[in-house]
């Protein structure tokens, strides 16, 4: 049976998400017939059109409308008339537009543009490519504004719906909003799906939702598959149902796909066409969800995986990767190279080695089970795409590199005398010594991410995180002299953290700034999940769950009580701003509580001094 593999709306916009190309490189071992196609690029590829874009403004033109969207219809012809130019651009292919864009004389200036104050210390003079990058990209973002507001309210570049679904405890808002009558974007996706369904003639198609800002547009794409070709078989997997489908107990969603999988994709994908092919019988379906005589249906066989060795080489071969753009949305430097740059998404080794921390999702099959292969396979594989795609920077999407295997896989590289880059995310661990860290340069290291989490020791021992913040500083100082770039996510709102905490968390973050140990840096407000050991056992973190039921549909996020003396929200804004000076290298020596706009306590020295008296 002939298979199509699909990204549906939306994931990122420079690169392909590797899903897909994954599935493929397995199944094309087993002999099965694949087709893949990234949707969403396709469908911005479309929409960023001249013809398209006068479609929406005709269609809008006599709405009413807010200032800001009628700022943007006002000029709605140097609009159309510049966005193919801006999208030839951010695809890099019209590079000498980059001074025009620069100068600020091609693009009308949108809502967006009203913020952009801190360019010219981001870019100085210099800079003139990524300049016209970043205004290029506010430029696009404006018309993603007027299309979520004029035409469709869940439209966006990257996280297209996902207000529908990133919390949904039943079907309900997401039956509505599938059901309403289709606008202008959902039909462009229905023209899109029913062209790759004649091109490849497909039998199957699969649906890789990794993000709740997919699943509307699958559904969507799903609903006219069953109206138009209801011989055709659909499914669903990804990230969205590994994490909040897996007490799944309401059947509605199943009006529009007909099999949901679990976990890896690979073996349930292949069991399912053997299915449907008469090879094998229902009882042999693997982590899959179907509807039979009307009653919802597991088929359990939830511990039959293959070695992460044996799932193949991923296979680009299909994707357009000529249309992606490069897009730069924020100044902060690691956020650029999630938007900007073709970058070959791999894995590693599956799983995460550590996967102990207190607030990760350790109970799924992603994170608990740890396969990691041998040096030389991953770097067979690399080379196998550098030749599929003709680039050589790699983006490792592991949850945490395991250093024995990134040392091995990085003495590899350099003994084939390959020229690459790459970057992923690290624990800020012992194992990164000077000398290792200079060994990862020398194979073409450029960043890493990783976990300081709470910024305190107190608390990252209660989440058991395995390392404490001198050992955090050590490994980042090791990296920034080296040369590679270290980005921190940082974590506010875990429980039992007090006030006094948070603001020695911050402290401890602008002495990292000041002493130019990190060059990047986020905040995330804590969530409990289903399958964490804090969302397992609160009881064991001093809070308590509001209900032990479990919901019909979306099962992830776990509300829990914890009765807290001062404004989480208002402490938040605070870190974030303070966080955001700090990667512009102001403010760090402003007393970290002038950064609030309430009343916090100054941090405590003797908790906070990240070095101990020990010199930098």
């Amino acid at each position: 049976m002939k298979i199509l593999l699909t990204i549906p709306p939306l994931t990122q916009l420079n690169t392909a998400y590797p899903s897909t190309s994954v599935l493929k490189g397995f199944l094309n071992t087993k002999g099965h017939t694949v087709f893949q196609s990234d949707l969403g690029i396709e469908l911005i590829c479309r929409i960023y059109t001249k013809d398209f874009l006068k479609k929406i403004f005709e269609e809008t033109a006599e709405r009413k409308m807010s200032k800001k969207m009628a700022r943007i219809f006002n000029e709605r012809d140097r609009y159309i008339n510049s966005v193919e130019a801006a999208i030839r651009f951010l695809q890099g292919k019209d590079r000498t537009l980059a001074p025009r864009i620069a100068n600020r004389s091609l693009f009308p200036e949108g809502p967006r543009f009203d913020n952009t104050a801190d360019m010219e210390w981001a870019f100085g003079v210099s800079g003139i490519e990524d300049k016209a990058r970043y205004i290029a990209t506010l430029f696009i973002e404006d018309i993603a504004d007027y299309i979520r507001e004029m035409i469709s309210p869940y439209f966006d570049l990257i996280k297209y719906a996902e207000s529908l679904s990133s919390y949904a405890p039943t079907f309900d808002n997401i039956e509505k909003a599938v059901s309403a009558k289709p606008n202008i974007i959902d039909l462009e996706t229905f023209n899109l799906i029913e062209e790759k369904i004649k091109e490849s003639e497909a039998e199957i198609v699969g649906f890789s939702v990794p993000f709740p800002g997919c699943l509307y547009a699958a559904l969507r794409c799903g609903q006219y598959i069953k109206a138009h070709h209801p011989n055709i078989k659909t499914l669903m997997g990804g990230g969205f149902p590994n994490t909040e489908l897996r007490h799944l107990s309401d059947k509605r969603i199943f009006q529009y796909v007909d099999y949901i999988t679990l976990d890896d994709g690979e073996l349930p994908t292949h069991k399912i066409t053997e299915y449907l092919e008469g090879k094998c019988g229902k009882e042999d379906l693997i982590r899959t969800y179907y509807v039979e005589n009307n009653e919802l249906v597991y088929s359990q066989n939830d511990n039959i995986n293959i070695p992460f060795s044996e799932n193949g080489t991923p296979d680009f071969s299909g994707l357009k990767t000529d249309l992606y753009l490069s897009m730069t949305d924020m100044v902060n430097p690691m956020h650029k190279l999630w938007s900007c740059g073709k970058w070959n998404k791999m894995v590693m080794a599956h799983g995460c080695y550590w996967a102990k921390c207190a607030f990760c999702d350790t109970t799924i099959d992603y994170i608990c089970r740890y396969d990691a292969p041998k040096a030389s396979l991953i770097v067979d594989r690399m080379e196998s795409i550098i030749a599929q795609t003709g680039e050589t920077g790699f983006h490792f999407t592991d949850e945490a590199l395991p250093p024995k295997v990134l040392k091995e896989v990085a003495e590899e590289i350099i003994k084939r005398k390959l020229t690459v880059s790459f970057w992923g995310n690290v624990r800020f661990e012992k194992s990164y010594t000077q000398e290792f860290c200079d060994l990862l340069s020398d194979a073409g290291c450029v960043a890493v991410s990783g976990g300081l989490e709470v910024a305190s020791d107190r608390l990252l021992k209660l989440m058991n995180k395995g390392v404490s913040i001198q050992q955090a500083a050590e490994s980042a100082r090791h990296f920034t002299q080296s040369g590679i770039m270290v980005h921190t996510y940082l974590m506010y709102g875990f429980p039992t953290e007090t006030l006094q905490e948070t603001i020695n968390a911050i402290e401890v973050v602008r002495q990292l700034f000041q002493e130019g140990l990190v060059q990047s840096a986020f905040w995330h407000r804590y969530a409990m999940t289903e399958h964490s050991p804090s969302g397992k056992n609160p009881e064991k973190f001093n809070v308590k769950r509001v209900t032990e039921e479990k919901n019909p549909f979306a099962n992830n996020e776990v509300d829990f009580d914890e009765k807290l003396d001062y404004d989480i929200d208002a402490i938040g804004d605070g870190l974030n701003l303070a966080t955001y000076n700090y990667m512009h290298g102001i403010g760090l020596d402003t007393p970290v509580y002038r950064w609030f706009s309430v009343k916090v306590p100054k941090p405590q020295k003797n908790e906070t001094q990240i070095w101990k008296n020990k010199q930098v």
